[in-house]
């Protein structure tokens, strides 16, 4: 099982009504769970300290997030970061080492955003910089309740300014799935993927090879999302608590 956490499993800083009970009941079938989050706006740890305020138990290897995916790479790369991503989020850059090959990691800046630091980018990336994006999503659903423009406009911006595609880390990044699930040691085709975004969550897990990708209608979904993307969803269902009945019943006939 992967899990979405925005719009899945909380709203903003409210859990989704009936999410801790669900996440219990596929605990108790003994389902393998991994929580796979695009946010790059909030460290690893302060996802963890949410969801332990929701009274919601994620151990720190069960959460995989795009910041800890750029970690890994640049690591294994010998790079170092230039980093135009929220400040919230820096903290999980802290600690690597300077001197290497630049890369630059954009994520979704919010309100730091300015042309400096964009253009401060984009030089990086002309004088041949790696591209890192945490994320490709085009919106996010606010604290307002209404959708904001996530980090994918301003990738493309970037992409289409030095002419070069980011590598993409978090989801629909088939290797982000993939990640999740060898950290289980889970194959594909035995795999459910539960999000709110059509295109990031749902299709991105069925052309990762998962074999099914449920759409639930709470989060940033749009009544009309469920024929918008390709591979369409599985199934279009209320919400992760009705989820969890879907596939507890596919499970048991299985």
């Amino acid at each position: 099982m992967l899990l979405d956490l925005a719009g899945v499993v909380y709203d903003g800083q409210k859990p989704i009504s009936g999410a801790a009970e669900a996440i219990a009941r596929l605990r108790k079938a003994g389902l393998p769970l991994r929580f796979v989050s695009n946010t790059t706006r909030s460290t690893k740890k302060a996802v963890l300290g949410r969801l332990d305020g929701f009274e919601i138990s994620v151990a720190e290897n069960e959460l995989l997030t795009p910041a800890i995916a750029a970690r890994e790479w640049l690591q294994k790369h010998d790079c170092s970061p230039h980093l135009l991503v929220h400040p919230g989020l820096e903290p999980d850059f802290s600690g690597l080492p300077a001197g290497g090959k630049p890369a630059v990691v954009i994520g979704d800046v919010g309100e730091a955003l300015d042309y400096s630091k964009l253009n401060a980018a984009f030089r990086k990336l002309s004088e041949g910089a790696e591209f890192l994006a945490l994320a490709n999503n085009r919106i996010f659903k606010d604290a307002d309740g209404k959708p904001s423009l996530d980090a994918g406009p301003f990738v493309a911006a970037l992409e289409f300014a030095c002419q070069r595609s980011a590598i993409v880390l978090g989801k629909p990044s088939e290797d982000f799935f993939r990640s999740a699930l060898a950290s289980m040691g889970c194959e594909p085709e035995t795999a459910v993927m539960v999000g709110d975004d059509a295109e990031g969550d749902v299709a991105g897990a069925l052309r990762a090879g998962l074999s099914c990708a449920l759409l639930v209608r709470t989060g940033k979904y749009r009544s009309g999302d469920e024929q918008r993307f390709e591979p369409k969803p599985t199934a279009l269902v209320d919400d992760l608590t009705a989820a969890v009945t879907w596939i507890l019943k596919r499970k048991a006939h299985s």
